[in-house]
């Protein structure tokens, strides 16, 4: 059998379990070849060895049953990087790069940054690769603060990289910081996905945010005046159906603080700032209250 028609096995395995089939089944071909996607067109007529279409075979398999492709392929991109990432830890999402790119704009010098729920890592890595600021991570999920040490490593940023176990803002409670971003478990008890859905593979404390989708924002919110410095900036992600009850939470519990509602690039409502202070001269996404 040949690589191309390997390569369309692999399609018709995928075909109604994968919004893109042909994609996905190069990147699988590509592990199981050990090649990348260029030498792979460039020599359709090849003919592998069993070995090689076997290992093929079982990753479309996996695919199939609706494995996330970054599980499989070990790896997801982000913020123009890649990531390790694995069972222990969710997927990144595009959507998040938005509360990214408000904290690297707000980042000045060595400012302490506080990355609530870290789970790979993708966002206080990439806040510590793209600024001068240290980053601290807490994680309730050992593995997670495993995985997201890993990615230090790999980027170089270990040095201004610090990851805790512990409950939300436990593990530094006595530290203060110029930013706090977070990024949740929101998804309400009752929607979380079941298989063959990829998010039903990703941890389940990862994504279960309670009946409402809020239990543990309603625990940090209250928290956070503790733990920011005047003029600090609060990035906290949620499914767009929550945002305004989440800001609504938010204005209860930081009454000191000026909070809003903003849209990712579809129109969205991804995220709820909160600041003490207007900063200016920098760019930042769309938004409403």
């Amino acid at each position: 059998m040949t690589i191309e028609a390997l390569l369309s096995d692999g399609v018709a395995v995928m075909q109604g379990s994968s919004a893109s089939p042909r994609a996905d089944a190069q990147l699988l071909l590509a592990v199981a070849l050990r090649r990348d996607r260029t030498w792979i067109a460039a020599h359709s007529e090849s003919e592998p060895s069993a070995e090689q279409a076997e290992a093929f075979a079982r990753l479309c398999a996996r695919r199939h049953e609706g494995a996330p492709i970054a599980y499989i392929l070990g790896s997801a991109g982000f913020y123009g990087r890649e990531f390790t990432v694995n069972e222990n830890v969710l997927v990144p999402r595009p959507e998040t790069e938005h509360l990214v790119e408000e904290a690297i704009g707000f980042v000045r010098g060595p400012m302490r940054v506080l990355d609530v729920g870290v789970g790979s890592g993708a966002v206080a890595c990439t806040i510590a690769a793209e600024t001068a600021a240290s980053v601290d991570g807490t994680d309730v999920s050992t593995g997670a603060i495993e995985v997201a040490n890993c990615n230090a490593r790999r980027l170089g940023v270990a040095e201004r990289c610090r990851f805790y176990a512990g409950d939300l803002i436990e593990p530094v409670r006595s530290r203060r910081y110029g930013v706090v971003i977070a990024n949740l478990p929101y998804i309400p008890t009752g929607d979380l996905p079941q298989p063959p859905d990829p998010v039903s593979f990703e941890p389940r404390e990862a994504l279960d945010g309670g009946p409402d989708g809020l239990a543990l924002y309603r625990k940090l919110i209250p928290q956070l005046p503790g733990i920011v410095d005047e003029g600090a900036l609060i990035l906290l992600e949620a499914a767009p159906p929550t945002i305004a009850e989440l800001a609504a939470l938010a204005n209860a519990a930081l009454p000191n603080f000026t909070v809003s509602i903003v849209e990712d690039y579809a129109n969205l409502p991804r995220y709820i700032r909160a600041t003490r202070t207007h900063s200016s001269g920098t760019a930042s996404p769309r938004s409403g209250v």
